[in-house]
């Protein structure tokens, strides 16, 4: 979701070196739109090495495109190639069982009926297969659902604010779990005791460093910890967990006191007396900055989900810091469990976790003995450096090391994980446009890491993506034999977005034009995709007239092929894609078509439709987020040839 800062630049004001002055020192030549280290850039530009490439060993892809490109699209549809069947599965507001309470399209479903509802707003999401079925044919699709529009969740909109809207809400966000299945040719979703919503009430627990038992966790109400928020981006886990990711959490907090001062600690994390304008505070105390302070302090940490268990308790993993997850990737630091996470801001910053012990031994705790011990709650939290000369290192965020000492005031351990976002600016982390999406490829173990826009800062220079950086680009990261746990790294720019009639360095064409990375995923062939997050604001509008809807493209580095996948409806963001394991089935998400744009308007409560009537088109509905199906008419697998 794109949301407008607090502040232009972002919340984050020390005198860290950015992103942009990394780039603008380093010696790179790359042209806008080349694809990866060594690759070609592509689409009448010319060869082009970087100098300093990635050192894991570029391992042939087994890729290639095998469709053709759609063309951009400012149309109220979503477009898939030919060849191709796309068919909504679950919109906002599906019961999660066939007898469940069903959708109504004046928007006047109850709170009690949304807890029993696909939540609103759907983004990242993983499918587990089951064994209960063949390979792809059954399995668990869970999935965030990050924020909510009043104006299309309640029959009045954004009027006056009560209890029942903040209880409504708070059942319209939060993780679905439910089964589906390819029943009869066609996806739907099945009945089934794993069917449960996690949401805004549900109760959770703490597990790592900070305790639920931590002084800065105690509500001053005396309401036991419960609920997760603003969930964006995913990740998954080997031992077949979920990892929900809460961004945005202080846009729900405000108040209406008057001698209210926001402590430094609050406006590094963008809490502020007004929040995003939800208003929820002036009907619940518990979003009451003034009446419960340090409620807020329970927000911002990786959530830990066991779908296998529809009893089991959400569990905030705090080793992994708390800041604006936009998601967190597993990959494997040979037997250790690494998670990359960015930290979805302007100025802010991008991280990795190390587990202390080797995952695979609490795995088999997990599946064996059933005991639910994460090799997410010991470790150590690292937060990226990276230098002019194309490498760079992971500094850690240890109580007692360096500044993060007692002299300094740092308490404790929790302390630096309650505050990760100054103990990442005490130690010199390197400010970033908006770090979001990471990905690791099967075969190489490169990482990729989408940076969507951002206000930019220094004088653009050689591959510097522009300040403003308008369009954003994405990094690629490396670690000497793909150990992810070592603390060295190399890195380049692997693709720059922007539209060539704007930034002539920019070398993309009408087959793959496109800003504003966010999604992303390389499945298990090599692909890359790449999903877009260009905000409302923009859309359609001078710098993105050519580009349009947003869209997901794929990728393929080692053929320098990158094409237009889908486009989407007005107003909305293409998040979350995932796949089947056989790779013939694609799920993907659509998130919040036909919310206000600049340049279609602002819908109301009298008309929820005047910007898009996606996916059911009923002149008396509005319209829905929802997850897409999409298979190949001759069954084969998705993007391939």
């Amino acid at each position: 979701m794109t949301i407008a800062d607090e502040r232009a630049e972002g919340s984050n004001t020390s005198a860290n070196q950015t992103m942009q002055d990394v780039i603008a020192l380093s010696r790179r030549s790359v042209l806008g739109g080349s694809l990866g280290a060594g690759a070609v850039a592509f689409m009448g530009g010319t060869a082009t090495m970087l100098e300093s490439a990635p050192v894991a060993a570029q391992v042939a892809s087994t890729a290639t495109l095998g469709f053709t490109a759609v063309p951009v699209s400012d149309a109220d549809t979503f477009v898939v190639p030919a060849g191709y069947t796309a068919e909504v599965l679950i919109p906002w507001g599906t019961p999660l069982l066939s007898t469940g309470p069903a959708w109504k399209k004046d928007a006047s479903n109850t709170a009690a009926e949304q807890e029993q509802q696909i939540g609103m707003h759907h983004d990242g999401m993983h499918y587990f297969p089951l064994m209960s079925g063949p390979e792809g044919q059954q399995g668990l699709l869970v999935l965030n659902h990050e924020y909510v529009d009043p104006i299309l969740l309640y029959p009045d909109g954004a009027t006056e604010m009560t209890q029942a809207k903040v209880d409504k809400a708070l059942a319209a966000h939060g993780v679905t779990v439910i089964k589906v299945g390819l029943v009869a040719g066609k996806w739907q979703t099945i009945n089934s005791t794993y069917n449960r919503r996690i949401t805004g009430n549900t109760p959770v627990a703490f597990s790592g460093p900070v305790s639920a038992s931590h002084p800065m966790l105690q509500s001053e109400l005396g309401n036991t910890p419960k609920g997760t928020l603003n969930n964006c981006a995913h990740g998954w886990t080997p031992w077949n967990t979920y990892l929900a990711c809460e961004e945005n959490f202080n846009g729900y907090f405000g108040t209406t006191n008057t001698a209210f001062v926001a402590t430094a600690a609050e406006t590094r994390y963008g809490l502020n007396a007004a929040g995003f304008g939800y208003r929820w505070h002036v009907a619940d105390p518990r979003f009451d900055l003034n009446a419960n302070r340090k409620e807020a302090n329970r927000f911002g940490w990786v959530v830990e989900i066991d779908p296998f268990d529809p009893t089991s308790t959400p569990v905030k993993r705090t080793a992994l810091g708390r800041f604006k997850h936009e998601g967190a990737t597993f990959a494997d630091g040979n037997g250790k469990a690494v998670v990359y996470m960015g930290d979805d801001e302007n100025g802010d910053y991008f991280y990795k976790f190390v587990s202390a012990e080797n995952w695979r031994d609490v795995q088999k705790e997990w599946f064996n003995t059933k005991v639910r011990r994460s090799p997410l709650d010991t470790g150590v939290l690292y937060v990226a450096k990276f230098e002019p000369n194309g490498t760079g290192t992971w500094l850690p965020l240890v109580h007692g090391e360096g500044v993060l000492t007692v002299a300094n005031g740092w308490a404790d351990q929790a302390d630096v994980l309650i505050r990760t976002r100054q103990a990442a600016d005490a130690v010199g982390a390197t400010k970033m446009d908006r770090p979001e999406w990471a990905a690791v490829h099967p075969r190489t173990q490169n990482v990729y890491l989408t940076l969507t826009n951002g206000t930019g800062w220094g004088a653009p220079s050689g591959p510097n993506p522009r300040t403003p950086n308008t369009y954003g680009h994405i990094l690629e990261v490396s670690h000497a034999g793909g150990d992810h746990s070592l603390l060295t790294m190399r890195w380049s720019v692997f693709l720059l977005g922007g539209d060539p009639a704007f930034d002539p360095n920019v070398q993309l064409n009408a087959s793959n034009i496109f800003g504003s990375p966010d999604g992303y995923w390389i499945d298990r062939d090599g692909r890359h995709w790449i999903q877009t997050d260009i905000s409302n604001g923009s859309q359609n509008r001078t710098g993105y007239l050519n580009i349009k809807n947003n869209m997901m493209l794929a990728a393929d580095p080692a053929n320098a092929d990158m094409r237009r996948f889908l486009t989407g409806p007005r107003g909305a963001e293409i998040t979350g894609v995932i796949t089947t394991p056989d790779q013939k089935t694609m799920f993907v998400n659509v998130q919040h078509p036909g919310e206000s744009t600049t340049a279609w308007g602002t819908p109301t409560p009298t008309n929820p439709r005047l910007v898009s009537n996606w996916p059911d088109f009923d002149p008396e509905g509005r319209p829905r987020a929802a997850t897409v199906v999409i298979r190949r008419v001759d069954g084969g697998k998705i993007g391939a040839l």
